[in-house]
């Protein structure tokens, strides 16, 4: 194992870790309309089961509403049944062709535990960032044992702490910018 082999590992390992908690905060409703609130959501479609934007178009009219359009009228029960189902908190409106979500305003109580919620996904991430760059320095411990020069390890284990603080950075901010767009009312 070289130097870069492990940083590399380390830092798509890291990147890995950011990806997931971006993926994990669009699942959280921030008070706005989006498509995303409906990724768990999975229907039953011909012997199958697929999310909702499977069986259906999903759009976004306005900011307060999610309009679900099915492809097969008779999907309207079942997509309207595993909506509620699934404890999104939201209550479906079916009026024969489409199936409207309306989205509530957020009460304070209910933005401060969502933040709370994300704070919790992103320490999950830190914990994962510190995962790897522990893995990246007992590599290089590993790869001194092994024959390589001792400086070389521990120039590699402190451009691991740096990438740890990079990627750290980077989690930060996407932590702060959710955080601002669910209290911003």
């Amino acid at each position: 194992m070289d130097t870069k082999t492990i940083l590399n590992d380390a830092s798509a390992r890291m990147q890995k870790a950011i990806d997931h908690l971006e993926e994990e905060l669009l699942n959280v409703r921030a008070g706005k309309a989006s498509p995303n609130v409906l990724n768990g959501v999975m229907v039953d479609y011909f012997g199958s089961q697929v999310p909702v934007s499977g069986a259906a178009s999903v759009t976004v009219p306005d900011a307060k509403t999610i309009l679900i359009q099915p492809w097969d009228k008779k999907m309207l029960r079942t997509i309207e049944k595993a909506i509620l189902d699934s404890n999104i908190g939201l209550t479906p409106s079916n009026n024969g062709e489409t199936i409207r979500l309306t989205i509530p305003p957020l009460t304070e109580d209910r933005r401060k535990e969502l933040v709370k919620q994300v704070r919790s996904e992103a320490e999950t991430a830190r914990i994962s960032l510190r995962n790897a760059r522990r893995e990246a320095v007992e590599a290089f411990k590993k790869a001194q044992k092994e024959g390589m020069p001792e400086d070389e390890s521990k120039d590699g284990e402190t451009q691991s702490q740096k990438l740890l603080e990079k990627f750290t950075k980077q989690l930060d901010e996407v932590l702060a910018r959710k955080e601002k767009e669910i209290m911003t009312v």
